[in-house]
């Protein structure tokens, strides 16, 4: 960690606690892209990673021509640059500026010789039955610098970051081999310049740079990602200052906001809506006070991540892919322990939340008539209203009444949330491929009534169904 000029200790303290309330988010975007599901590395989009924030060395970068800069972090770069405007609440206000970034791991597997020697494998299987495979990890890193707004205005402070080089070795279990972990050097620098452009409005840039040594002009990304920052974003709090808002400047700071010059990061007030004390600078477009989603248990480190569908698709992962993905990444295994673990109560806060409600009345449908969803007559002998089929020797048909009993794999949705509940056997139909499947309406569903009107309905296999009330005994029945 590189030090700045040092602020007081309450100052210090009152700028950590911003950064802890916008750490979630914070980590989020550390993590952005870091494994896609299904988190295996035989999957092909996680041979392409760190697709944000990455800073790699200037000639590398510009071996074919200029990077032109972006408003996001998307393209690879040698530099970021945060532009924003703070107003001064008091002398001796400061800021503190709080650089975050993942330095690459190479994770290889090496399986003992005869001759006492190592080879690098793929993988490998220990005697613990535990499998180890050869990939690419990442280690957070994070500097910080602070300086009172009084002592640096005009003039530019500048301190180096960066994460030190290393090797570990891991031995594995009865001398089958070892885990070499290397990580190469990293260096850069952060540099805060502070300008006054009025009594109390500060235009702040901070500027992080690469500054080690590029590889060869021709080395694949895959090497030199090996020396480069990357997920790097920059957190910016302070004390005695309040930060203005750059998507939603107030009256009379447009012009001064526009002029706000900002590449490969987007800047957005953290915290709590209504409050300015924290600005996270990140490599993705964000909103204003962006935050994680309450029901969501942990980052699952997808880009624009929907935490139910990915949770329900890691459930299905068959236990040789559960395995593999394990002996990928430490985190992804902790992904899996924590769907294999996950309450239902959990879960099914994932399925979706009411953010605002807007009341609408349905349209009515005119006097004596019914949508056409189905047309009578369209397949000789069928007729989905008035047909019927066994279920546990019983036949249901329109109107009957039914427990809902889906069987599958566990992990649809429909099946967790439906188990167990009441539903109206609105229509029998017989799919192309000669199956059977029963629309029904849901007991308490509030809108079953338009649901019925439009025609859209949930669909069940017969097996699927438990009849509450025989279906009328003069309606012939088909068998299923």
């Amino acid at each position: 960690m590189a030090d700045g000029p040092a602020a007081g200790a309450a100052t210090a303290a009152a700028s950590e606690g911003d950064f802890e309330r916008i750490g979630a988010v914070a980590d989020a975007v550390l993590y952005e892209g870091y494994l896609l599901y299904p988190y295996r590395r035989s999957s092909a989009k996680n041979r392409v990673r760190w697709q944000f924030g990455v800073l790699f060395p200037r000639d590398w970068v510009e071996s074919d021509g200029p990077v032109a800069p972006t408003v996001s972090g998307s393209a690879d770069s040698w530099y970021q640059r945060t532009e924003c405007l703070l107003r001064t609440l008091r002398p001796g206000a400061s800021v503190h500026v709080r650089l975050r970034f993942l330095q690459m791991r190479r994770k290889q597997v090496q399986v003992a010789g005869a001759d006492g020697g190592h080879r690098d494998v793929p993988s490998l299987r220990a005697a613990d039955g535990t499998v180890h495979l050869t990939f690419d990890e990442a280690v957070p890193r994070e500097a910080a610098l602070s300086l009172s707004l009084d002592e640096r205005v005009v003039q530019g402070t500048t301190v180096p970051v960066g994460a030190s080089g290393g090797t570990d070795v891991e031995p594995l279990p009865a001398d089958a081999g070892r885990v070499v972990r290397v990580r190469e050097e990293l260096r850069g620098s952060v540099t805060v310049t502070a300008e006054r452009i009025a009594p109390d409005l500060v235009r702040l840039q901070v500027r992080t740079t690469h500054t080690g040594l590029a590889p060869g002009p021709r080395t694949a990304r895959d090497e030199a990602l090996r020396g480069a920052f990357i997920a790097t974003h920059t957190l910016i709090g302070g004390d005695g200052v309040e930060f203005v808002s750059l998507i939603d400047p107030p009256a009379g700071l447009h012009d001064k906001a526009r002029a706000c010059r900002n590449e490969f990061t987007f800047p957005v007030l953290g915290g709590e809506p209504g409050s300015a004390r924290v600005v996270l600078s990140a490599p993705i477009i964000l909103p204003d006070h962006p935050r994680v989603a309450p029901e969501s248990p942990g980052d699952l480190h997808d880009a624009a991540e929907i935490d139910e569908i990915l949770t329900l698709r890691t459930m299905l992962l068959t236990d040789e892919e559960k395995s593999e993905a394990r002996a990928t990444d430490p985190r992804a295994a902790a992904i899996l322990d924590r769907v294999d673990t996950m309450p239902p109560e959990v879960f099914a806060r994932l399925h979706g939340a009411v953010r605002s409600l807007t009341p609408a009345r349905p349209p009515a449908a005119p006097p004596g008539e019914r949508p056409a969803w189905w047309q009578e007559g369209g397949d000789d002998g069928l007729s989905p209203a008035t047909d019927t089929v066994l279920a546990d020797g019983v036949p249901l048909g329109g109107g009957s009444r039914v427990r809902l009993r889906p069987r599958g794999r566990g992990a649809d949705a429909q099946d967790m949330f439906l188990a167990g509940r009441t539903a109206e056997v609105a229509a029998v139909f017989h799919d192309v491929d000669g199956s059977v499947h029963l629309a029904v309406t849901l007991d308490d569903d509030p809108a079953s009534e338009l649901h019925t009107w439009y025609g859209r309905f949930r669909y069940f296999r017969p097996d699927e169904l438990e009849p509450l009330e025989p279906a009328p005994s003069d309606t012939p029945a088909v068998e299923a």
